[in-house]
């Protein structure tokens, strides 16, 4: 009997504004609707996976950066967000001020590894939504992660920012994290009736092959509105583009990680 261990899947992109959180928050929702145990962790610093979730922090709550500058343990820090289905491991802007105190550490880029080590049996899927930029957060959470999935908008600029990206990834690789993988490419804000979504499309279908999800997440008014309600798309309106979008997602991002096993 081979031991249980949750599958940790970095979301990153450097640029932002590409459906980077939403990819994280609605596909954790999506996986929990799917019956999977489900972690997310907000690793950017405008909080907005927390926010979005319908989280409220209080004044004095621990966060992400307690348990980075190792003030707090996972346990002390967790959220049940039980609407969602999913466990959350809460950041904000105080997120800031633990990439500084990280910079001073000589194992900085494995701390949350280390903080996430006990946590793997409890779960199917760990989630981490990456800030937009390649900082100490963003390499803390390649360090831990097996996979990284890249939601990318297809527009002018966005094969340009995946290069960087991608680099990245490999100086990772070959520096401390060797089991990392590409999980996939997600193509987000798709809009069908633009001639460039769909020539960067293809473009990244001859360059990913079958690491571009099929899925395709539309432009959809129902996905920009679900955060402000602290809820994923598919719990503000199921029967929208944006949620069966998601759902779709999530069965082909749970279909990918079975016949990886």
């Amino acid at each position: 009997m081979t031991e249980h261990k949750a599958k940790i899947v970095a979301v990153a992109n450097q640029k932002g504004g590409v459906g980077k959180t939403t990819t994280a928050l609605n596909l954790a929702a999506g996986l929990a609707e799917l019956d999977q145990r489900v972690l997310l962790i907000d690793m950017d610093p405008q909080g907005n996976a927390t926010t979005g979730s319908g989280v409220e922090l209080g004044e004095d709550e621990p966060t992400l950066y307690d348990l980075l500058v190792g003030s707090a343990t996972v346990d002390e820090i967790r959220i049940e967000v039980t609407h969602l289905g999913i466990d959350l491991l809460p950041g904000n802007g105080d997120l800031t001020a633990a990439e500084v105190a990280l910079m001073e550490l000589d194992d900085r880029a494995s701390v949350l590894k280390e903080a996430l080590a006990s946590q793997i049996e409890h779960y199917d899927h760990i989630l981490i939504d990456c800030p937009p930029a390649l900082n100490v957060l963003t390499l803390n959470a390649l360090t831990a992660a097996d996979g990284v999935l890249i939601p990318m908008q297809c527009e002018y600029y966005a094969m340009e920012g995946l290069s960087a990206l991608l680099n990245t990834v490999e100086q990772i690789q070959s520096s401390v994290n060797p089991d990392l993988e590409i999980e996939g490419l997600v193509r987000t804000m798709f809009d069908v009736r633009n001639n460039l979504s769909s020539e960067v499309s293809a473009q990244l279908q001859a360059h990913f092959g079958d690491k571009l999800f099929t899925t395709v997440v539309p432009r959809n008014v129902r996905v920009a509105e679900a955060p402000s309600f602290g809820q994923s798309v598919i719990q503000y309106d199921r029967e929208s583009r944006g949620a069966t979008a998601y759902m779709g997602l999530a069965g082909e991002y749970l279909r990918r990680s079975e016949e990886a096993n």
